[in-house]
């Protein structure tokens, strides 16, 4: 059975129809890529699962229940969580204070400003560094850390309401080939561990290609192609809409991981 069931989504901006159609399936336990060339209406479709955008037609059902229509903080509520393309932490708090805040937000509470936030969910906020190896470093302040550590610390927090499905925008951003691979890794197996599922996007597709179970592809708003990455290397319609008539996918590829 699908966790997450999107049908038929469409989202137009006055006469633009930016998503037209769009429907797709992702079940516990998978990593699934919306891929496609710019325009091709990733962001809007991501935007819209986790309620950032309106839908203007279609259904998107999580675990059964209609998320069209509820604000991103119900749907937080209800198993979403995200991380961003660019990381956001408080730089002057520490590791784990910033994974506090956000269990903190998370549970609905607000915390007296005589009592530090350091003294809330301490144990949760460690376990959650734990998985994603940032314990040893919890009391650093956010502004010391390496880009790449910024970005572990960033996906604890988007674990910090125990999601279902995360949402990960464009997670390897500005990182180094190596820090890539790692934190895709280390996605890969908070997926399988916690047997959630990940829908993310992505422009490296050295990472799409070693780490998604599945691969969804759009163009000018439409879904062109669905499968493995296999099915998807070679598929024509791909093949046309991201490089041009006669150009390889695995060229590309290749130029990726260069």
């Amino acid at each position: 059975m699908s966790l997450l069931v999107v049908k038929d989504l469409k989202k137009a901006f006055g006469g633009n129809i930016a998503v037209d159609g769009v429907s797709f399936e992702l079940k516990a336990g998978e990593l699934l890529a919306l891929i496609g060339p710019n325009g091709a209406g990733k962001t809007t479709t991501f935007n819209m699962v986790n309620g950032q955008l309106p839908a203007t037609a279609g259904s998107i059902q999580l675990n059964g229940r209609e998320l069209v229509g509820r604000p991103p903080r119900q749907i937080a509520h209800m198993g979403v969580g995200r991380t961003f393309q660019i990381a956001a932490t408080f730089a002057s708090l520490t590791v784990i204070e910033n994974v506090q805040l956000a269990i903190l937000a998370h549970e609905r509470k607000i915390y007296s400003f005589w009592k530090p936030a350091a003294s809330y969910y301490r144990d949760k906020a460690m376990s959650l560094l734990e998985q994603v190896g940032m314990d040893s470093q919890a009391e650093r302040p956010c502004s010391e850390l390496a880009y790449g550590d910024v970005k572990r610390v960033e996906l604890a927090i988007g674990l910090a309401n125990d999601p279902v499905l995360l949402l990960m925008d464009e997670p390897t951003a500005g990182m180094a080939p190596k820090e890539r691979n790692e934190l895709m890794a280390l996605t890969k197996k908070l997926v399988i561990d916690r047997n959630m599922a990940v829908l993310f996007t992505e422009h490296s597709m050295d990472v799409v290609f070693a780490y998604a179970d599945r691969m969804i592809v759009l163009a000018r708003g439409r879904l062109i192609a669905e499968g493995s990455a296999e099915d998807i290397r070679n598929h024509p319609k791909v093949q046309e809409v991201y490089f041009g008539t006669g150009k390889t996918f695995e060229k590309k590829q290749s130029d990726a991981t260069a």
